[in-house]
């Protein structure tokens, strides 16, 4: 293992994008973690109709004659999208649904309490009777496509603007990871078109340099069209109502101009700055740029509500405060050299490692928990879910980047009233967390999401690997800020638990992490049994930093939580009937890995269930998570062979793009973030695995290593 000190710029620089390719798959964005920019192989929005996540999954449909299987397993299209934390959109709601409308009873040991599971999912929107409310409150809010912004191409001036991207020849782009900054190079009637993309560090804002003789001679133009919000499970938006909303152009000054959106309650202003040519509106929603120069800087700032925001900084500046940016997150916190080692399988895993760096930084460090495909393209309507949030942001924590994680977890305390009235409905203390949601809190009915519970201790965990990376005089304010918060999740917790036969169990209905059980009958789930004695730790520890006691209840709790159901020497999933059902997520594993050892769980028995998965599972149905999770499982168990050759191992969905996506479901999930996030994890927690805090890695692997901090350990 190696000890010297890592040359950041270079080992960021040998994992560069490089593209030379017309792709539906590959889309680049820049961004700052609360507004992205995503764009094709042009540098710009410009040719969508390559990038129509829709029509590519209704295509891949027929193709494979309706079997969803089958389209899964298509090559994925990437819509290009412009997208930011506050930009959302809530659709007209006439009929005035209230949560209550989306509400089932179940029969429990506490009596009859309602959820709001009346909502059943199909990628077309299809919605079934009586469940009208839960649909339109599943869609509401959903998050916006701010607008397109593109390139304009033309055979002759005047005529119709050219959207076959075959006719666009010699493509070159790249992305350099250390600058932020994207280069693209196309030549289109034999015409050379370079464009250079770069996003803002710290604002909603996009900047472009373009360079054509093109330009000069009127067959290039930038355009800009607006959609309305859509509440399509695959849409962005909806380009076909164009009278819904309004987009009014205005033109203050010279190389100015300003384009006020409303659409329903929602409204936000498009500034754009350039430095010649002028702008005009063409049809309803779009827009052109034109100039008689051979080069034309167009800088385009988001903002919400109605305040124009027009500023001075030319492109340039916008490119020099990008480089200082990610040249700031490059060289803090930690980082890993892997390339030195003769196992391809290394180089591999360092290129995965740099480019999820890149991504989860640009879609996952926002002031909100991130959707699962960030801010690149909508998924769920937009929403986040919480029982994702640890695998998109706890590795900041554990990279030594703890203010990236914090940002979102304030979040959760402007919404905890909202979750104690949740908890409260149910007949419970403290504060229950939804699985989701959008800004609001407001959780989204669902009949898997709404009797989930593994993303109840996620707050409580994150807030523990923050408190590990924080300074001592920065531990003090998190104690002040989160001790409430802290309190309330447990308490809620301790009450959940069911206490028959001298032990507590997690009764139903309860949904696992693997969600393919039946709620109303699901018992004591492994993962979950040993998350819930976890973060009942975690939460007593905050008592003790704060100067209380440990609450005997929760002791009490802790001390007689229920084992987990072992058959022929292995764990089971769940402790009823069918026990352990071998597709979808083995979140069971997750309870020696994820979770530091506990009283719980025997290291031998989960030895022999990490095998038992391995040799038996169906691997086509697992997530790109799993991998990370079984890594995380061999590296407690002290497998560093086994814990490699997990992240690294050959599947559907444990593939990364050239730009380090991680497709999972064709089109229908062609961006997963908690791929990116989890690999991240373990290879924070390995990093620090080994004795004295060395890395675990195979003992033939040259590793480099630095700045990692270790994961929090259940025996202090």
């Amino acid at each position: 293992m190696g000890r010297d000190k890592i040359n950041r710029e270079r080992l960021v620089a040998r994992h560069n994008i490089v593209l030379d390719e017309v792709s539906a798959e590959h889309v680049l964005t820049v961004g700052n973690g609360d507004f992205a920019y995503s764009f094709d192989f042009t540098g710009m929005q410009t040719f969508p109709r390559l990038h129509d996540q829709s029509a590519a999954w209704n295509s891949a449909q027929a193709a494979a004659g309706g079997n969803i299987g089958a389209a899964f397993a298509a090559p994925p299209t990437i819509d290009t999208a412009t997208m930011s934390n506050w930009g959302w959109h809530e659709m007209p709601n006439p009929n005035g649904y209230v949560l209550d409308d989306a509400m089932t009873d179940y029969q429990t040991a506490r009596g009859t309490v309602s959820y709001p599971d009346r909502y059943a999912f199909t990628p077309e929107g299809k919605i079934a009777e009586g469940y009208e409310a839960g649909a339109w409150l599943h869609a509401n809010p959903h998050r916006l496509d701010l607008g397109r912004i593109g390139l304009v191409l033309r055979d002759a001036v005047g005529a119709e603007p050219v959207e076959d991207p075959q006719r666009v020849t010699a493509v070159t782009q790249s992305l350099d990871l250390w600058s932020g900054a994207a280069q693209s190079e196309i030549t289109f009637a034999g015409v050379p078109v370079t464009v250079e993309t770069v996003a803002s560090p710290d604002a909603d804002k996009v900047a472009f340099r373009i360079t054509s003789p093109l330009l000069a001679d009127g067959r290039l133009a930038i355009g800009f069209r607006f959609p309305y919000g859509s509440d399509g499970f695959l849409q962005t938006g909806d380009w076909d109502a164009d009278d819904k909303h309004t987009s009014t152009l205005q033109t203050p000054g010279e190389g100015q101009a300003t384009i006020g959106r409303e659409i329903d309650s929602t409204g936000y202003t498009v500034d754009v700055r350039f430095d010649s040519g002028d702008i005009r509106e063409v049809a309803p929603h779009r827009f052109e740029l034109t100039t008689g120069a051979s080069s034309l800087e167009v800088i385009v700032t988001f903002s919400p509500g109605r305040l124009s925001t027009l500023d001075q900084e030319s492109f340039e500046e916008i490119k020099k405060l990008a480089k200082s940016g990610w040249r700031d997150f490059w060289e803090s916190g930690a980082a890993i050299e892997l390339c030195a080692s003769d196992d391809e399988r290394a180089l591999e895993l360092e290129r995965r490692v740099v480019l999820s760096q890149y991504l989860t930084r640009v879609n996952s460090s926002g002031v909100l928990p991130p959707q699962e495909t960030g801010l690149i393209t909508n998924s769920w309507h937009g929403k986040f879910h919480l029982e994702m949030h640890f695998w998109h942001a706890a590795h900041f924590a554990g990279w030594g980047r703890p203010e990236l994680l914090e940002r979102s977890l304030a979040w959760y305390v402007s919404i905890l009233d909202v979750a104690r009235q949740t908890a409260r409905r149910q007949g419970y203390p403290g504060a229950r967390w939804p699985k989701q949601v959008g800004p609001d809190g407001r959780e989204s009915p669902s009949e898997i999401g709404s009797l989930l519970i593994w993303q109840q201790p996620h707050i409580l965990y994150m807030l523990e690997l923050a408190w590990g990376a924080a300074t001592t005089a920065h531990r003090a304010q998190l104690l002040n800020h989160f001790a409430e918060l802290v309190e309330d999740t447990a308490t809620f917790m301790g009450a959940f638990v069911e206490e028959r036969d001298g032990s507590f169990h997690l009764g139903p209905p309860v949904m696992p992490a693997q969600e393919f059980y039946d709620a109303r009958t699901t018992e004591d789930p492994t993962f979950e049994l040993s998350y819930w004695w976890w973060g009942l730790e975690i939460a007593q520890r905050w008592r003790e930093r704060n100067g209380d006691a440990r609450r005997d209840d929760w002791t009490n709790v802790q001390n007689r939580m229920a084992r987990p159901l072992v058959q022929d020497g292995t764990y089971q999933a769940i402790a009823t009937p069918p026990y352990l059902r071998r597709d979808d997520h083995p979140s069971l594993l997750a309870a020696l890995g994820v979770i530091p050892p506990t009283p719980l769980i025997d290291p031998e028995i989960m030895s022999a269930t990490l095998e038992d998965v391995l040799q038996n599972w169906d691997w086509n149905s697992a997530f790109g998570w799993d991998y990370p999770v079984m890594a995380m499982t061999a590296g407690r168990l002290h497998n560093a062979d086994l814990a490699a050759d997990l992240l690294t191992r050959e599947a559907i969905k444990n593939r990364f793009t050239a730009v380090g996506h991680s497709p999972q479901l064709g089109s229908l999930l062609p961006i997963y973030l908690p791929s990116n996030g989890a690999l991240l994890a373990a290879i924070s927690l390995l990093a620090t695995a080994g004795p004295d805090f060395d890395p675990l890695f195979p003992t033939t692997w040259n590793v480099n290593a630095e700045g990692f901090v270790p994961w929090p350990d259940s025996n202090r």
